[in-house]
């Protein structure tokens, strides 16, 4: 259990940055100026990268050369930005966003709302190494931690949260270790029937969103998209313990083309 903490919560950067510039507001406070040192600087993932997806329909002030530049400035940030055109009523566009520094990910969400983005949905997730992915080669093991996505020739787009059951009859997290171990190597071999056809990212979320794990899907074709989610849905581990969350759907393209 984390300590209690009863002491009152306390602005450190109001505190340090009231009356401290001409430009100061009514209260003091100058927004993104604030030079007692209390909370700029970047916010940077010890290792690898956070993933936000971001979900969004056009409003009526839609700028479409806003949205465009939104995405140039974030990818000349350090930040890999993929784009996908999406079906059904969920949403119109998809932004999946990767990067070190969570401020360049907060820019990038702000410059998309200003320039008429309505966000309808979103999922904040980090990449990871899996505590079952034991033994593998190093650079298996860095191509998890910072992907280079997507695959050429898998512009087919889905994305979905899931976690793991912990209910009485099947319970995860009390199932011992090397249990669950065999029912992931059963899930990888599933998996690697698809190879060539369809590639994986499974991002960590735990304490970061609703879900434990986000699961980006690109394939080559839509079909594909179904044959791979249904045949893992066989798996001891989905089977049982798997629990999903909603499923967005759609197909890779340049901003441009899509707005």
């Amino acid at each position: 259990m984390l300590p209690r903490v009863n002491a009152p919560l306390v602005r450190r950067d109001l505190v340090a940055c009231q009356g401290s510039d001409p430009r100061s507001d009514a209260f003091g406070v100058t927004p993104g100026f604030c030079p007692g040192g209390a909370y700029p600087g970047g916010m940077r993932m010890g290792a690898g990268l956070t993933v936000v997806h971001l979900f969004g329909e056009p409003t009526p002030s839609r700028d479409r050369e806003a949205v465009v530049a939104a995405v140039k400035a974030a990818e000349a940030d350090d930040c890999q930005v993929i784009t996908a055109a999406m079906l059904g009523h969920k949403a119109d566009i998809a932004f999946m966003a990767l990067a070190p520094d969570w401020r360049t990910l907060r820019a990038l969400q702000s410059a998309l709302q200003h320039a008429g983005l309505e966000i309808v949905d979103s999922y904040v997730s980090i990449t990871e190494v899996s505590e079952y992915a034991k033994g593998m080669p190093e650079h298996m093991l860095q191509a998890r931690l910072h992907p280079e996505i997507p695959p050429e020739g898998m512009n087919a787009f889905c994305f979905y949260p899931m976690s793991k059951k912990r209910e009485g009859h099947a319970n995860w997290f009390a199932t011992p270790y090397d249990e669950r171990n065999e029912m992931m190597m059963e899930h990888g071999k599933s998996g690697r029937t698809f190879a060539g056809r369809v590639a994986q990212l499974v991002t960590g979320s735990t304490g970061l969103d609703d879900f434990e794990w986000g699961v980006t899907l690109f394939a080559e074709s839509p079909d594909v998209l179904k044959d791979v989610v249904y045949t893992m849905r066989f798996d001891s581990g989905s089977a049982l313990y798997g629990e999903f969350g909603a499923f967005y759907v759609g197909y890779l393209d340049f901003i441009e083309n899509i707005l």
